[in-house]
């Protein structure tokens, strides 16, 4: 068995790993089945006035400054003239069923992070396709074709750069980090950036001085495991493009809870058209 090095890590094979994420995908549904919302700055969400919350947001309200988990009413203060509309998670989880249907067909290796993204991994894949890109591009053309919604798509050879390269051309884009382009891709980027890395714990690091993956990368396991508790060794190793977790198939979707999180607020929705 020939072993090939990333880094420090030594792997049997490289891994052809694809992230799909849907663009805005609630948001966008509505946008669809609804003609007079397209092109318009539109909320998935509760009401301003009942302690609504943001659960998606159309591109044309992200020009707002406007995402998922902003309150409503902050929502609205950025842009008066916002569209609410109440989350319809029944038809959300039909296009989700039918989207992993369209999945299935290239591997039975597919964890659902959450009803809008998925990870597959198609080193070996059922039509024997050779090349990642290509069937990301296959799965791309069929949810539209199916849908006439985009998926933005990232390929890679572990789930983090995967995730990392989804993010980098959206909407309905294609992003592919080759293996020899893994190292750098993640020294150049910003601490904020990082998948894993939220706010609070990017203001601890700037405050250690590391504001990109290149500084994160000068620092030891035993530092950042001494800052950072067991996330360290993550940092640690995707610092330097590797991340070994499986792609999981029977992974019990984080977000699936969702619809209970925004219920009350929802209960009393109103529309601002």
């Amino acid at each position: 068995m020939v072993k090939l090095r990333l880094g420090q890590e030594s792997v049997a094979r490289i891994r052809k790993i694809i992230h799909v994420d849907m663009d805005a995908f609630y948001a966008s549904v509505e946008q669809r089945d609804n003609p007079s919302y397209r092109e318009k700055p539109l909320v998935v969400g509760g009401s301003p006035n009942q302690r609504g919350v943001v659960a998606a947001a159309s591109y044309e309200a992200r020009k707002f400054g406007i995402h998922s988990a902003m309150p409503s009413v902050t929502a609205f203060a950025k842009c008066p003239a916002l569209i609410f509309v109440r989350p319809r998670f029944d038809v959300y989880r039909e296009i989700s069923t039918s989207i992993h249907a369209i999945f299935k067909r290239y591997s039975d290796l597919v964890e659902g992070v959450a009803l809008d993204e998925a990870y597959l991994d198609v080193t070996e894949n059922k039509q024997n396709i050779p090349y990642a890109s290509t069937i990301a591009r296959h799965i791309k053309t069929a949810i539209f074709q199916s849908t006439q919604l985009t998926a933005t798509a990232g390929v890679s050879i572990n789930k983090f750069l995967a995730k990392m390269a989804s993010g980098q051309n959206k909407p309905n884009g294609l992003t592919v980090i080759l293996p020899e382009q893994a190292i750098a891709f993640v020294e150049q980027l910003a601490i904020e950036q990082f998948h894993g890395i939220g706010e609070v714990t990017a203001a601890k690091m700037h405050s250690f001085g590391i504001h990109t993956g290149a500084d994160l990368k000068t620092r030891s396991l035993t530092e950042l495991t001494h800052h950072f508790g067991k996330a360290g060794q993550y940092y640690y190793k995707i610092a330097r493009a590797e991340d070994d977790r499986p792609v999981e198939a029977n992974r019990v979707r984080k977000s699936i809870g969702a619809e209970n999180s925004f219920a009350r607020d929802l209960s009393l929705f109103c529309y601002f058209g």
